[in-house]
């Protein structure tokens, strides 16, 4: 009978549990930059998906991170260099997946403004995402925008630059925090011009229709705006987007690849030397 002196419980054969709590260390602080890219970033950071799912997918990120760069050392992350250090990981990826919001928000604010136009701005829903009010139009093109930047990939390509950016912007490298900065301003312009572009087209035509709604009243006072005008504008405009569906793709699928653009050149633009 062996004694129960010799028998080492709870012993992992070939690991110190020290060594244990130093490699999670090490995982928390590579899980940082991803971690707070995927809590700003949208579809990932919203209640559409459970907060399991993305602690799941933030951990397996570092650990896949870990496996691919040197993790940082150990001396420094048990000193106070930590905290800057922490600082300056959290400013990465929460700027990286706010950009990554404001350019991706194109599409409901093309689809709030078409609403706005078409007398659709009264159908209002709650979004599930920001548990907010917003127009059923502008939700549809959330969606569609949605799926066109998952059915081209666009969420591996997210991920990639991702953990590419630990390559490009090792863990404690110095920063432009000004590129931070400018990065914001410069996706709000882009965010603008694209849902310009993409409702221009639509809005220009309704206005058109709008125009003549209002000559034909005009020369017709028995005839109600709200009893003609509504449902000519109504009907047009399901008309119109029906029509622009593919342009839609087009331009979602252009939009997906400049986000992946802007987010390279973030990346590498934030580099100091």
């Amino acid at each position: 009978m062996i004694p129960l002196n010799d028998i080492a419980f709870g012993a992992l054969p070939g690991a110190q549990m020290q060594d244990v709590l130093n490699w999670l260390l090490q995982v928390l602080v590579l899980n940082l930059r991803a971690g707070a890219f995927l809590l700003s970033a949208p579809f990932f950071g919203s209640r559409m998906l459970p907060l399991q799912v993305r602690i799941v997918l933030s951990f397996a990120l570092g650990a896949f991170v870990m496996s691919q760069v040197a993790p940082p050392d150990i001396e420094v992350l048990t000193s106070f260099l930590v905290i800057p250090l922490a600082i300056q990981e959290l400013a990465i990826g929460l700027t990286a997946g706010l950009t990554f919001t404001i350019i991706f928000a194109t599409a409901g604010l093309a689809g709030e403004k078409i609403a706005s136009s078409s007398g659709l701005s009264f159908s209002m829903q709650v979004d599930p995402s920001g548990s907010g009010q917003t127009p059923v139009v502008s939700q549809i093109l959330t969606l569609f925008c949605l799926v066109i930047f998952f059915s081209i990939n666009g969420h591996l390509h997210v991920m990639a630059l991702i953990v590419e950016s630990y390559r490009a912007v090792p863990i404690g490298a110095p920063l432009l925090w000004g590129v931070l900065i400018q990065s914001g301003i410069d996706a709000g312009g882009l965010m603008f011009s694209f849902a310009a572009s993409i409702m221009l087209p639509i809005v220009a035509v309704l206005f058109i229709i709008n125009l003549a709604i209002g000559i034909i009243t005009k020369s017709a006072p028995q005839l109600n705006l709200f009893s003609f005008g509504f449902p000519i504008t109504i009907f047009s405009v399901f008309v119109l987007i029906t029509l622009s569906i593919s342009p839609f793709a087009w331009a979602f699928a252009d939009l997906t690849k400049s986000i992946t653009e802007f987010l390279g050149t973030l990346i590498q633009g934030i580099r100091n030397g």
